[in-house]
């Protein structure tokens, strides 16, 4: 993933989970265009970690993604109905395509 995005001219930083991540952006101050997250991690839900970084960058940008059908991610109240999400398994063609739509999307 961080290969196929890197050759799509994206920069990319990696963290391992939700905590890390923060840590990450407030350390290296950085400002990302898009955050790609799983919904279900130990410790810290994605949709948690959005709202975090969103508390200091409103329009950050976040796509979710998982293993449950966006069917079963909504009928479960974890994601808000139109929120960014591709579901797992997804091909490097896939995520490149929804990187690149969310990113448009204003």
């Amino acid at each position: 993933l961080e290969a196929t995005l890197s050759r799509s001219g994206y920069k990319v930083t990696l963290a391992a989970n939700g905590g890390e991540a923060l840590l990450v952006v407030e350390e290296r101050g950085l400002k990302p265009d898009l955050v790609i997250t799983d919904v279900v991690m130990p410790g810290m839900s994605g949709s948690a970690l959005a709202e975090r970084l969103r508390r200091k960058q409103p329009d950050l940008k976040v796509l979710f993604m998982s293993g449950y059908t966006d069917d079963a991610i909504a009928y479960h109240g974890v994601l808000d109905p139109g929120t960014p999400f591709i579901q797992k398994p997804f091909t490097l063609r896939d995520i490149a395509e929804k990187v690149r739509a969310v990113l448009r999307k204003k």
